[in-house]
């Protein structure tokens, strides 16, 4: 195994929690299809597909290396929801949890000189500047937009990091 025994079950840790932030983007996906918004529920609909790539990568990574990556269980997840704001200040909540979760990764590689996942993991570490991102800013529209629920609509149909696959920007 070229990378570090401490570091592959840490990337475990991250495979579980990947995969259980693409299930609970489907039940967020849910909550705004069940409200009729279909490009709210596309967003979170192909967040849900985006995390279950950043899982698979991860996957791919340790097999590469010569580590072996478990799938877990998913735990339980939260189906009930108020509104707009709540699903996604839940959504940006699970995003700073993952960000602090790539973070111990990336110190964990570097406390054991493990290079070769340090170098992995910057791509993830950027990526969590954009997904951090993107939460806050639909998050701060939808609080912009009170009770304009179809301006919310509009503006993730219109804004290409919040589109939904195959609507385009308008």
């Amino acid at each position: 195994m070229i990378i570090k025994q401490k570091v592959a079950d840490l990337m475990n840790a991250q495979i579980a929690s990947e995969f259980a932030a693409s299930a609970q983007y489907v039940a967020i996906a849910v909550h705004f299809d069940d409200l009729a918004l279909p490009a709210l529920a596309g967003f979170f609909y192909s967040q849900a597909e985006e995390e279950r790539a950043h899982a698979m990568k991860f996957i791919h990574f340790m097999l590469e290396v010569g580590a072996k990556p478990i799938i877990p269980a998913v735990p339980a997840l939260k189906n009930d929801f108020e509104g707009l704001a709540e699903p996604v200040q839940f959504a940006l909540d699970q995003e700073m949890k993952v960000t602090d979760e790539i973070s111990n990764l990336v110190t964990a590689a570097g406390s054991v000189n493990d290079h070769t996942s340090n170098q992995f993991l910057q791509w993830f570490v950027t990526e969590q500047v954009e997904e951090i991102d993107t939460m806050t800013t639909l998050l701060q529209t939808i609080k912009h937009a009170g009770s304009n629920v179809l301006w919310v609509e509009d503006f993730v149909r219109r804004n290409p990091q919040h589109a939904a696959p195959g609507e385009a920007a308008a």
